[in-house]
């Protein structure tokens, strides 16, 4: 148990060289617009994203590919990564994924920690994104799944707090406080997400999907998305 939890510490770790620090997933489009004007605004932010978006769609989907992925089901897990690909509203959205799929998979080259099997595997798509291979490596590190969908939650909503502090701007203090909150969330987030079936998926969040796409032409940017 020691072992799954050091890597699933390491997977979620904001130090992975993935390039999740560059993505904003569309808040900063919601500062400049001043939906989000402080930390009040930024907490319902980053919570609405939990609950509306992460936790009917992305984590049940997550949970799914883990799945597939322990019982060797491969052609499961690779419609299950074309699913989740045509779920991303914006081109950025979509850009991120794949770019952070591209560079965890060449990490793992570097790293030659896991089966050559899984290697080969997530060497075929050009373009797998980055829950899929994150949710491969998770399955072969043997991550119990209600552990990793929360450690997904926690580095998403760590990521956002980030682009929060750098796009308010917002103080260390604030942005610890908007992770205590959004941290006693996440249990009742991830164990929902665990019971939902593919036909209760849901990532309908048009707020978010407008701020993803204004994002792509906004003048003045500190993120990607």
């Amino acid at each position: 148990m020691s072992l799954a939890l050091t890597r699933l510490l390491q997977l979620a770790s904001p130090a992975l060289p993935v390039g999740a620090y560059t993505y904003s997933q569309g808040l900063e489009w919601a500062v400049e617009a001043g939906t989000v004007q402080g930390e009040a605004t930024a907490l319902t932010w980053i919570g609405d994203q939990l609950e509306w978006n992460l936790g009917r769609f992305e984590t049940p989907l997550l949970a799914s590919m883990l799945a597939a992925w322990k019982v060797g089901a491969h052609e499961t897990a690779l419609e299950l990564d074309a699913q989740y690909l045509a779920s991303r509203e914006s081109a950025e959205l979509r850009a991120e994924t794949v770019q952070m799929g591209y560079s965890l998979r060449r990490l793992l080259d570097e790293l030659r920690d896991l089966p050559d099997e899984f290697m080969a595997q997530i060497a075929v798509p050009p373009a797998p994104t980055f829950a899929w291979v994150w949710s491969g490596v998770a399955a072969c590190w043997n991550i119990p799944p209600a552990d990793a969908v929360t450690a997904w939650l926690w580095s998403w909503a760590e990521n956002q707090t980030m682009a929060a502090l750098k796009s308010v701007p917002l103080g260390q203090a604030a942005g610890q406080r908007i992770l205590l909150e959004i941290g006693r969330r996440i249990p009742d987030v991830a164990a929902h997400a665990l019971t939902l079936g593919a036909d209760q998926y849901s990532n309908f969040a048009p707020g978010f999907a407008i701020a993803c796409c204004r994002h792509e032409t906004q003048y003045t940017r500190l993120f990607r998305s």
